[in-house]
């Protein structure tokens, strides 16, 4: 088989199993922080470690907010969640989209860079960083071609001005169709919730190591809850009414 064909039917299996990189990180860094506080001394300084994991969550919502632009201007059957196989019904090519040709990726990326800082490994965050790439241009690569298969010459065009990952502004256009709360709301509620999940199983650690309470009630428990209401909240809404739904998107 030619390295083409290969690397395109080595990102289509990776696209459709992308869910379970998360979960191998997340197992990794939690793996990597247990190593590094049974090591730390146990009295340390709290504000800096406070001050420090705002940073990751600042991080992480870098990339979720990236994530929210991006899906908020898409319309329907585009920019998915989908794990079947590629779809996109039109090709998106304003917006986010003539800045960066993979925006989802993109925010994906810096959710996860939080993540990965939050172990306090930079061996860990350089090693996932890398894989990341790795495995993430097979994906891309594989989309590409699909897109380009599909939408020829209007693809080479967009293709060659916009960047595949690293955001250029120079030829930056409007959205052609106006920002969706709704479709945020109906599509971004796991990961808002899972970012709070997240940085509250790292701190229960934290806690069952240096032998503290399991759970700390303070604002992140209190995030915790408010965001997992939230998620409750629309995944009902989303099943039973129809006040999430807009046409098109």
């Amino acid at each position: 088989m030619a390295l083409l064909e290969e690397f395109e039917k080595q990102g289509n299996y990776l696209f459709r199993y992308r869910g379970i990189l998360p979960l191998i990180i997340l197992v990794a860094g939690i793996g990597v922080f247990v190593q590094g506080e049974l090591k730390s001394p146990e009295f340390q300084d709290a504000e800096m470690k406070e001050i420090y994991r705002f940073f990751c969550l600042f991080v992480c919502f870098i990339g979720f907010g990236i994530r929210t632009y991006t899906v908020g201007h898409t319309p329907k059957n585009t920019s998915g969640r989908n794990t079947h196989g590629q779809l996109a019904d039109e090709l998106n090519t304003s917006g986010i989209y003539s800045v960066v040709r993979h925006p989802l990726y993109l925010g994906n990326f810096f959710m996860w860079l939080g993540i990965a800082f939050l172990t306090g490994n930079m061996w860990f965050t350089l090693v996932f960083a890398f894989l990341y790439w790795v495995y993430y241009e097979r994906i891309m690569f594989a989309e590409e071609q699909f897109l380009r298969q599909k939408f020829g010459a209007i693809y080479l065009d967009w293709a060659k001005r916009t960047p595949a990952f690293i955001p250029s502004f120079k030829n930056r256009v409007k959205p052609n169709i106006p920002f969706s709360w709704k479709k945020i709301l109906k599509k971004e509620k796991n990961g808002f919730f899972a970012i709070f999940i997240v940085f509250f199983l790292f701190q229960c650690t934290e806690n069952v190591i240096h032998k503290i309470d399991i759970i700390s009630i303070n604002w992140l428990f209190y995030a915790t809850i408010a965001s997992g209401i939230l998620y409750l909240i629309l995944k009902v809404m989303k099943r039973s009414t129809k006040l999430l739904d807009e046409e098109n998107r």
